[in-house]
Parts: C-alpha cells; structure tokens; sequence
C-alpha cells in the first residue's frame, strides 16, 4: 500500500513521464508550431515534473536517498543522449571545422555548470554539504569517463565509414590520452570508462557518514561546533 501523501507525486509524476513519452515518440519532431492544441500538449510534461517535483515529500526522498539516484540519472540523460545528438547534428551541418569546435567548446563548459546547476539547486532547497560533494564529483567522474564518446558512437546513426562501426583507436579522446600517455585503444577506452563509472558509483554508494567527516574538516574553526539542532539540518 503507498501512502496516501505519496500519490500526488507518484501520479504527476507518471503523468509527466507519459506526456513526454507520447510527444517523444507520438508527435512529428517539428520546429514549428503548427496549432495551439499542440502547443498546449507538448507544456503537458514540463507542468506535471513541477507538480510532481512540487508534492514530493522531502524528509521521504532524503530517507531513501533519492537525490543521489534521480540527479545522476537525469544529468546522464542530458549528458548521454542529447550531447551526443548535439555533437553529431553539429557535425553534420556546420560546414567547417572551426564551427564545429567552437560548439564542442561551447557544450564542454555548459556540461559543468549543469552539474554545479543541479548541486545549487539542491543545497538552496535545504540538502546537506555533504550530498552536494557527493553528487558534484560523483558527475564529474561520470563526466570525465567517456561515457559520451560511447554514447556518440552508439546512439547516432553514422553514415560515415570512420564512426560506422567502434573505432579500434579513440585518437579524438584527448582526456584519456593525457592520462594514458597516448591515444587510448578501445579496449583501453572501455576500461577507462568502467573504472570512472565504478568510482562515480562508490561516491554515490558510500555511506553518508564519510562526507559528514569530510564536511567537519574542512569547515572553518569558527563554525565547527554547531548549535542545537543544526546537526540534524545537516543531514541528507
């Protein structure tokens, strides 16, 4: 039986995620609007996730941690499905080499600052200092894998015989070749990426009271006994 303060939030949420499906995979992927009603429609996903979000019980999430799930997998859909779409439709129609590496620049410093989006986000809505080191640099490991060079090469449809199939040497992946020493082969890419993946998942897997230790170190001598009841407040 689900409690009865859970449902609004589980519906809305259920709500949003088949709006979005249904436009997703029932509508035309057009760039203009052709009608009002369509219009209204494709708001139908955005107005359930605030609803959703809006009802969902705090002390609940916290509880279960969900925030150490839901913003990693929600930074994993925009890092690896729509980056990679970005960086291949930029590919196909910019024209020139240079275009091409400024939009790479471009997405490469967005990509950070979502992550640090999403960590400011939970710290004003009352999360712990501690949840927030751990979701910044439990993204950032996921960010620095190469997760998206996979995900660029598996997710587009590649017409060009270089990207048709996995290349046997990732040359472009100059993140890996500054730690390796050259440029990674792809068996060296995949474990490259498994051993991040695995870091990033110790971080968000790791018991809380690490990061409370961590917090407490690094926190300024002034500060570093805190009044009645802050401890609590504190917590994930």
């Amino acid at each position: 039986m689900i409690p009865r303060r859970h449902l609004g939030f589980l519906i809305f949420a259920a709500l949003a995620t088949g709006t979005a499906a249904l436009i997703w995979f029932g509508l035309p992927h057009d760039r203009q609007v052709k009608s009002l009603w369509i219009f209204l429609v494709k708001l139908l996903p955005f107005i359930f996730a605030t609803e959703a979000i809006a009802r969902l019980d705090v002390v609940w999430a916290k509880r279960i941690r969900l925030p150490v799930v839901v913003m990693p997998a929600a930074f994993l859909l925009f890092f690896l499905y729509f980056v990679p779409k970005i960086f291949f439709f930029g590919a196909e129609v910019s024209g020139t080499k240079e275009a091409y590496y400024n939009l790479y620049y471009h997405i490469l410093t967005l990509t950070p600052l979502i992550i640090v989006s999403l960590a400011m986000a939970y710290r004003l809505g009352g999360g712990s200092g501690a949840t927030v080191r751990r979701l910044g640099y439990g993204m950032l490991l996921l960010m620095l894998s190469g997760l998206e060079d996979l995900a660029f090469l598996t997710v587009n449809d590649h017409v060009d015989p270089a990207y048709a199939t996995i290349p046997e040497v990732w040359d472009w992946a100059s993140h890996m070749t500054v730690f390796l020493g050259h440029p990674p082969t792809k068996y060296e890419a995949y474990a490259f990426i498994i051993v991040h993946v695995l870091l990033a998942l110790g971080v968000f897997a790791s018991p809380q009271r690490w990061w409370d230790a961590l917090g407490r170190k690094v926190r300024p001598k002034a500060s570093a006994a805190p009044q009645s009841g802050s401890v609590q407040a504190e917590r994930v």
